[in-house]
């Protein structure tokens, strides 16, 4: 995947999810074909001191592989599932995702701005942000972030989530392209990850 988005398509996908995250997701997931071409980048929050079994979860749900980023990050690659560790963030540069154990934010690491945040400054129009349920409003600014720099805002319809109030925040804030439950917001993320993104796309400076 290089750099340059020119002629690609929509192939970063970014996910934030907290509370009642792991059935939006299973759902989510559970509609992807085993060859869509783009990856996916999940951060779900997680208490301290918690053990993640999500790879392993969204493995059995649907077609794609999943795994947990290893410190040494990794090469990012279409039709796979990068999930955050416990108590790492992760983020994209140089066409590699990876763990980092920086400052918490919004009391939560990982945290889901700072993966939105490095995917939009990263791959700018070809980033897909998505917000699914939980509570409170992290992942509201980084989704407006992927706005800014001129990409693809997806939002869980509030009324499908367990916890409404962190696809509020962001239908609030973010202004996003689509608001549907988890299965119809896969169905859109498999026609955007085939849509070139238009060459010369601009991106603005207000993030």
């Amino acid at each position: 995947m290089p750099g340059d988005e020119s002629g690609s398509g929509h192939d970063i996908v970014v996910i934030g999810a907290s509370a009642g995250g792991i059935e939006a997701l299973k759902e989510l997931v559970g509609a992807l074909p085993r060859n869509l071409p783009a990856a996916l980048f999940v951060v779900l929050h997680l208490p301290v001191g918690g053990i993640s079994t999500l790879p392993a979860i969204l493995d059995r749900e649907g077609e794609l592989p999943a795994l947990h980023v290893e410190p040494e990050g990794a090469a990012i690659r279409p039709g796979t599932i990068y999930v955050a560790p416990p108590d790492f963030h992760i983020q994209l540069a140089n066409d590699r995702v990876e763990a980092t154990s920086g400052p918490r934010e919004h009391g939560h690491r990982p945290a889901i701005d700072l993966l939105f945040r490095s995917a939009a400054n990263a791959y700018g129009p070809r980033v897909v942000g998505v917000i699914l349920s939980g509570a409170l409003d992290d992942g509201t600014l980084g989704l407006r972030a992927v706005k800014a720099h001129g990409g693809t805002a997806l939002v869980q319809d509030p009324e499908s989530a367990l916890h409404p109030s962190m696809p509020e925040s962001a239908i609030e804030v973010s202004a996003p392209d689509a608001v549907a439950r988890p299965s119809k917001l896969a169905a859109r993320i498999v026609e955007l990850a085939s849509d070139p993104v238009p060459l010369g796309a601009r991106e603005s400076s207000d993030a």
